[in-house]
């Protein structure tokens, strides 16, 4: 498909001068490159309102972001060599990090290859390809996968809300290897089985690791409550560093099953008590009931997806907090944590602090976390930063 020029509306440079990989819809000059004339997932070249090029990389002319600069070389190929240099770069930060190949790769444009998502069990590699420029390399970024890794399977997990945004199918299928419907990993000593074709996102999310290290410090010979456990990543692992009892909460079913198997793996079920239920209702039934709990740990999915969702979802982290406060013993532990780009740390510490008051308790905040590293941060791309965590002694 051939390079085509893009170019940008006067000053709407500055962002990519800055660092920053996108280029939206609203920043295009449509007079001199009308939308209408580019295909989906299009190479090419971004041009600033001068006509001086400032790099290569692929549009979508039907997306918000509608351009991702991939290099600031406008002779770059992209070709098998090309992601696999790339690969090689995210490669080598992973195993200066970790011993075992457990880890999420690639993470999208902090790594260089924007709208690209790879993690790691072992042999096994889960893609998630978000963006129509991605999707037309998907052939050569296999050929890359399968030169620097050599896995043994991939599944394509095409399965995101992004997807639907770029106005691509959703699909999820194996493009290499013999299928397999859940892979083992290992995360801080304690083993887990992930179920990567039904699982959430991509089965797993490490992001959490350095922070459910943590837990070592807060949790031994205590009654811990881990709400919306998934798969168990947080109580498994309590349970395992030397808590008296875990009670897992979730909503499906199927994590609740696999939250059991995950305990027997570890030799742990005699400690691990399941709860099937919404959060909220589980939470107000456990308050009927006189349950009260050492350590307390809402890792929520995301309440505020979109920044118009900010109000309400302001309001259901307040919610859900607020539920685990009445829930904690004297000198308790909370460990909150939240996924939402759009709600910034300080008012995650707001919305504790208010929830505090209400209840006319005291909060000490003791450590705060962050995301695993990983998934590194770009330093001009505030959505790579997204995960917070609280560690706070409740009084």
């Amino acid at each position: 498909m051939q390079t085509a020029n893009l170019y940008l509306k006067k000053k709407c440079e500055r962002r990519l001068h800055g660092g920053h990989l996108w280029v939206y819809s609203n920043e295009i000059d449509t007079q001199k490159s009308p939308l209408n004339g580019f295909s989906a997932g299009q190479e090419v070249l971004i041009k600033d309102y001068a006509g001086k090029t400032m790099g290569k990389g692929y549009i979508n002319p039907h997306s918000l972001i509608t351009a991702r600069l991939l290099s600031y070389d406008v002779d770059t190929i992209f070709d098998t060599d090309f992601f696999s240099k790339r690969l090689q770069e995210a490669l080598a930060l992973r195993e200066r990090l970790y011993t075992k190949p457990y880890y999420r790769l690639v993470y999208g444009e902090s790594d260089r290859l924007p709208g690209l998502i790879v993690d790691r069990f072992a042999d096994t590699l889960v893609v998630q390809i978000n963006t129509a420029g991605m999707e037309q390399k998907l052939t050569i970024i296999t050929e890359a996968l399968l030169q620097v890794i050599k896995p043994k399977r991939i599944l394509l997990r095409n399965d995101s809300s992004m997807r639907q945004l770029e106005g691509l199918p959703v699909a999820v299928n194996f493009i290499y290897g013999e299928p397999v419907a859940e892979v083992q990993l290992e995360e801080n000593g304690v083993s887990f089985n992930a179920l990567i074709q039904e699982g959430q996102k991509t089965g797993w999310f490490y992001d959490h690791r350095a922070n459910r290290a943590r837990l070592k410090d807060y949790v031994q010979n205590k009654q811990v409550l881990d709400v919306f456990s998934y798969l168990g990543g947080w109580g498994i692992q309590a349970a395992v560093l030397g808590a008296e009892t875990v009670s897992c909460l979730d909503s499906s079913e199927k994590a609740i099953n696999q939250i059991k198997r995950n305990a027997e793996l570890n030799g742990v079920s005699n400690k691990v008590i399941t709860y099937c239920q919404d959060a909220f209702d589980g939470l107000n039934a456990l308050l009927k009931a006189g349950k009260s709990y050492d350590v307390i740990i809402l890792d929520p999915p995301a309440f505020i997806k979109r920044k118009k969702d900010l109000t309400e979802g302001q309001l259901a982290y307040r919610r859900i907090n607020e539920l685990a406060l009445k829930l904690l013993k004297y000198d308790g532990i909370l460990f909150t944590a939240s996924c939402s780009m759009h709600l910034a740390t300080p008012e995650l510490v707001d919305i504790l602090r208010r929830c505090a008051r209400k209840l006319n308790r005291s909060v000490q905040i003791l450590e705060q976390g962050h995301q695993a590293p990983d998934h590194p941060i770009h330093p001009a791309i505030a959505e790579t930063d997204y995960l917070k965590l609280l560690i706070a002694r409740v009084l």
